[in-house]
């Protein structure tokens, strides 16, 4: 009894968490958030998370049914000015000849399976990619990816859509690449890469740079052999709802060091 007593609270506290900060991502004015996202888009860059492929996008905070994901452009040059809107059909609102990602459709489609998420990230990850094609779940080994204890499913293209060039190109694509995520923070890509979430831009980089780094770890301590000693559902609980408490020391690091105007 007791222990469902503690279960209940730890889930009570992680749902308040993440409730406090979608509160405060749609609060955000759109110029913070399009700050944000230029913000993110460097950190991956900066960490080999991304490399001149992935994007990260963010839900209008003044238009739900809208969001805001920068021009086809590799992550580490994107600036405030390459930011465009677009529908949830992936249609820009205001292209003027600019290009758009192809991958789109992976962010329209989660914004419209998920009104709680504020914010999309998809990487081709590194470390992650042998998580995607092997049958070695991608589990939480330390409490910065605590988040991870609730699972991350792999989404396999191949079986809805047979022998594609492995790209969410439609929203068809889009659509079972979010329905594969569920109601999980992470969803991985066979053979691709990753897609992470969350209430804001700043929990879904977060995500997105700390499920490569699990990713990496496991599979260290995986060659090391013998028995993995991950964390228990209710540490990764607890964990996540810290991580996301101290989420701004992290992100203020962070931007410091990306603060350098990108090349041209």
């Amino acid at each position: 009894m007791a222990g469902r007593a503690r279960s209940a609270l730890c889930g009570f506290i992680v749902a308040l968490a993440a409730t406090v900060l979608t509160a405060e991502a749609r609060s955000q004015d759109r110029a913070s958030v399009i700050d944000d996202i230029v913000v993110g888009s460097r950190v991956l860059a900066e960490f080999g998370v991304v490399d001149a492929f992935g994007h990260v996008s963010a839900r209008d905070p003044s238009n739900p049914n809208h969001f805001l994901m920068s021009r086809s452009l590799a992550p580490a040059l994107v600036t405030a000015d390459d930011v465009m809107e677009f529908d949830l059909d992936g249609n820009a609102i205001d292209a003027r000849g600019r290009t758009v990602f192809l991958e789109r459709f992976i962010h329209s489609e989660i914004y419209k399976a998920r009104p709680d998420v504020m914010a999309v990230v998809h990487t081709h990850s590194p470390g992650v990619i042998p998580f995607t094609i092997s049958q070695v779940s991608l589990r939480p080994v330390f409490h910065n990816a605590a988040f991870l204890g609730a699972g991350a499913p792999v989404w396999d293209i191949r079986k809805e859509f047979g022998e594609t060039d492995m790209l969410v190109r439609n929203a068809a694509i889009g659509r079972g690449l979010a329905l594969a995520l569920g109601d999980k923070s992470v969803v991985l890509m066979r053979g691709h890469g990753d897609a992470t979430v969350g209430p804001s831009v700043k929990l879904a980089v977060f995500r997105a740079y700390y499920t490569d780094v699990d990713a990496r770890l496991q599979s260290q301590a995986l060659a090391l052999g013998g028995e993995v000693n991950y964390l228990t559902p209710a540490e990764a609980t607890k964990a996540d709802a810290v991580n996301v408490q101290v989420l701004d020391r992290v992100w203020n690091l962070w931007k410091m060091r990306v603060s350098a105007t990108p090349p041209k």
